[in-house]
C-alpha cells in the first residue's frame, strides 16, 4: 500500500533566479553607449560641438567610473592590442603635429570609444551584447523614422541643425538637418543630417534583427516589423555604398553558411576559393564597370567628387609618409589646418572619405600598417568565430549559433564602408571594431568561460 511522506525525493521548489536590479541598470547604461555611439552626427545636430564633447567625454568617464566599481572578468593579456597600439601611436603624434589642438580633442574621443567598447564587451555576456545593440538601434531608427514624421507632418518644411528654420532659400541643401523628403519620394537622412550614415546604421539593423530572430529570440513577430523598418529607412536613404556594403554581406553571410556545412576535413577549400573568386570578380568588375554600376546605382563614377578629395590627401600625405601630419580623427573644421583646405559643396570637408588614405595622412606609413594588423586580426578571428562549431570537450557535434555571424558580417560593412568613408575610424565604427575584437579574444565561445557563465543556463541563443 503506497505510503504518503514528508520527505520527496525532489528538491523543493524555488523561484527562478533572476538578474539583480543594479545589472539591469549596467545594461540599460550599455544600451545609451552603444546608442549614443549608433547617433554619430546627430548628437551635433542636435546639441551643437560644446553639447556633443560634454556627451562624448563625459560618457566615456562614467563608463570608466563604472568598470572600476564593478570590475567584470577580464583577462588582461588578451586585449585586442593592436588597435590599442593604434592608439597608442596616434598619442604619440601629439609629439610633431601640425594641429595640436585638433589632435588633443580628437585624441581623447578616440580614447573615450576605446574605453567604452572594451568596458560594453566586459560587463555583457554575448547574448546580452546582441540584444542590446538591437535596442540600440531600435531606438535609433525609431526616432529617426519618427523625427522624418514630424518634419513633414509638424514642422512642414526643410530644418536646419539645432532646430533653427531657414529664412529663405540655402545655398547648398547639405546644411539641412532634414530636407523634408518623406513624401515626396527623395533621400532622406534621419537623424544624422546625412543619408550615407543612416542607411549604414539601417544596414546594421537588418543584420542584428535577422541574428536575432535566427536565434530564436522572444516576440518574433516585433523583429520582423523592426527588420522591416530598417530596410524602409535603408532604401529610402539611397546610398550607393551602402548597397555594395549590402552586397558583400551576403556574399559573406552565405559562404559562412555553406563553410558550416562542410562534414570533412579540407571539405571547406571549394568553398574559400568560391568566396575568392566570387570575391576578386566583384572588385574586378566593380572597378571596370563603376561608370554602369555607379549610374545604375544614381551616382557619378568618381562618387560624388570624391576622387578630388583624394588627390588633394594624397599630396599631402606623400609630404610626411612615415609619421603623418598627426592625429585628426574627424578633421575639425575650425582648425586653419583643415577650414577650406578642401571644400565641397561649399562645407569644409572633415574627411578623406577613404579609411586606409586618411591614416596615411594623419599617422603615415606607421599608422597605416597598425590599422592593417588591426583589421587582419579582427577578420581571422571573427571568420573563425562565425565557420567553426563551437566545441570545447569530445562533443563535436554542437549546434552552431546565429550570435557567431555578427562579427564577420560587421566587418564585411566596415571593410566596404571604409573604402568611401572614415567613418569605420570613428563613431561606431571603432566602437563595433574594438568591442567585438575585444569580446572574441575574451570569450571565444558563446556561453562558455568566466565571462559568459555570469547568469545561470547563459548559453547563448542557438540556431538550429
Amino acid at each position: 500500500m503506497a505510503i504518503h511522506t514528508q520527505h520527496p525525493v525532489a528538491a523543493p521548489p524555488s523561484a527562478p533566479i533572476r538578474e539583480k536590479t543594479a545589472h539591469l541598470l549596467l545594461r540599460g547604461w550599455c544600451i545609451f553607449v552603444v546608442a549614443g555611439a549608433l547617433a554619430g552626427t546627430s548628437w551635433l545636430m542636435v546639441l551643437g560641438e560644446a553639447g556633443t564633447a560634454i556627451v562624448a567625454y563625459g560618457s566615456g568617464l562614467v563608463s570608466l567610473a563604472l568598470w572600476f566599481v564593478v570590475r567584470p572578468e577580464v583577462q588582461w593579456r588578451r586585449l585586442p592590442w593592436f588597435a590599442v597600439a593604434y592608439v597608442g601611436w596616434a598619442a604619440c603624434s601629439l609629439l610633431w603635429t601640425a594641429y595640436a589642438a585638433a589632435t588633443l580633442l580628437t585624441l581623447l574621443l578616440l580614447v573615450s570609444t576605446t574605453v567604452q567598447a572594451m568596458f560594453v564587451g566586459s560587463v555583457l555576456t554575448w547574448r546580452e551584447l546582441v540584444r542590446a545593440t538591437a535596442s540600440a538601434l531600435k531606438w535609433i531608427l525609431a526616432l529617426s523614422i519618427v523625427f522624418e514624421l514630424w518634419v513633414s507632418l509638424v514642422w512642414g518644411g526643410p530644418i536646419l541643425p539645432q532646430f533653427v528654420r531657414p529664412d529663405g532659400p540655402v545655398g547648398d541643401p547639405i546644411v539641412y538637418w532634414s530636407r523634408d523628403n518623406l513624401f515626396d519620394g527623395g533621400r532622406i537622412q534621419g537623424l544624422f543630417g546625412n543619408a550615407n550614415p543612416l542607411a549604414y546604421v539601417a544596414l546594421l539593423g537588418m543584420i542584428v534583427f535577422a541574428i536575432r530572430f535566427a536565434a530564436r529570440a522572444p516576440r518574433r513577430t516585433l523583429l520582423a516589423a523592426w527588420f522591416a523598418l530598417a530596410a524602409f529607412l535603408f532604401v529610402r536613404a539611397g546610398s550607393a555604398t551602402a548597397w555594395l556594403a549590402a552586397a558583400g554581406v551576403v556574399v559573406v553571410l552565405v559562404t559562412a553558411l555553406l563553410m558550416r556545412t562542410t562534414a570533412r576535413p579540407g571539405g571547406r577549400l571549394r568553398f574559400s576559393l568560391a568566396y575568392l573568386a566570387v570575391g576578386a570578380g566583384g572588385l574586378a568588375a566593380l572597378w571596370f564597370g563603376r561608370d554602369t554600376v555607379f549610374a545604375a546605382l544614381g551616382r557619378s563614377s568618381d562618387l560624388t567628387g570624391r576622387e578630388r578629395i583624394w588627390g588633394a590627401v594624397w599630396d599631402r600625405a606623400i609630404e610626411r609618409p612615415v609619421t603623418g601630419w598627426g592625429f585628426s580623427t574627424p578633421w575639425m573644421p575650425a582648425d586653419p589646418a583643415f577650414d577650406g583646405w578642401i571644400v565641397d559643396h561649399g562645407q569644409t570637408v572633415m574627411q578623406a572619405h577613404n579609411m586606409w588614405l586618411d591614416v596615411l595622412f594623419q599617422l603615415g606609413v606607421v599608422g597605416l600598417f597598425l590599422v592593417g594588423l588591426t583589421f587582419l586580426a579582427y577578420l581571422w578571428r571573427s571568420w573563425f568565430f562565425a565557420i567553426d562549431r563551437p566545441r570545447w570537450d569530445l562533443v563535436a557535434d554542437r549546434p552552431y549559433s546565429a550570435i557567431t555571424l555578427l562579427p564577420t558580417l560587421v566587418a564585411a560593412v566596415l571593410l566596404v564602408q571604409g573604402l568611401t568613408e572614415s567613418a569605420p575610424l570613428l563613431a561606431w565604427g571603432w566602437l563595433f571594431l574594438v568591442m567585438l575584437a575585444f569580446k572574441i579574444k575574451q570569450a571565444p565561445l558563446v556561453g562558455r568561460g568566466p565571462s559568459e557563465q555570469r547568469l545561470t543556463g547563459e548559453q547563448g541563443e542557438r540556431l538550429g
